[in-house]
């Protein structure tokens, strides 16, 4: 597990980019959620390496519009 200030980041991270994702769109938010805790379980340290990260999964992410 990550110590809280590591948990605390990533959420913070996931918050920010998922800010236009509606919080009804659960598979989504899940999605760049596991995108973002696999980055930092490989090692990115930084805050933005791992905001690319969740860029990168919310672009892949599941939708019904697709």
């Amino acid at each position: 597990m990550f110590a809280s200030e590591t948990t605390a980041l990533l959420r913070s991270i996931l918050e920010e980019v998922c800010h236009d994702v509606d919080r009804a769109h659960n598979a989504t938010r899940v999605h760049v959620a596991a995108g973002i805790l696999a980055a930092a379980g490989r090692g990115l340290v930084t805050a933005e390496d791992v905001r690319q990260a969740g860029r990168e999964a919310l672009k892949s992410a599941p939708t019904m519009w697709r």
